[in-house]
């Protein structure tokens, strides 16, 4: 059931969702400063790829004072918005009952979008 819902994703935006996120990994990896943005936004890229049977699990240092300034600058540059987003798209599938399992993968997606520094993906 998962390989079917994760097709349907693909077909229905989770392609187009991931190219996006891996265009902007590679602008942010440009500069040095921007690497660990770049790889947080390859993170969110995987996710948005295959999310159906895919957990988002804290790792052992998501409390750690870099994890949490982190965070900090990744809401401010524009974390907020893409959880936003998500968020969004969330609640417009979530209206039916067959685009249900599909709003409860952009909420998962909106999770480490606000996020998404201290956290991993397991699955």
């Amino acid at each position: 059931m998962k390989t079917l819902g994760n097709i349907i994703w693909l077909l229905f935006g989770g392609i187009i969702t991931c190219i996006e996120y891996l265009i902007a990994s590679i602008g942010l990896m440009i500069t040095i400063i921007g690497i660990p943005f770049g790889l947080q936004t390859f993170k969110l890229a995987t996710l948005a790829l295959w999310p159906f049977g895919k957990q988002v699990q804290d790792t052992g240092s998501s409390g750690g004072c870099l994890t949490v300034i982190m965070n900090i600058i990744w809401i401010f540059i524009g974390g907020i918005w893409i959880c936003l987003s998500h968020l969004g798209f969330g609640l417009l599938l979530c209206i039916t009952i067959i685009g249900i399992p599909f709003g409860l993968q952009h909420f998962k997606l909106a999770g480490l979008a606000l996020t998404p520094f201290g956290k991993t993906i397991v699955g």
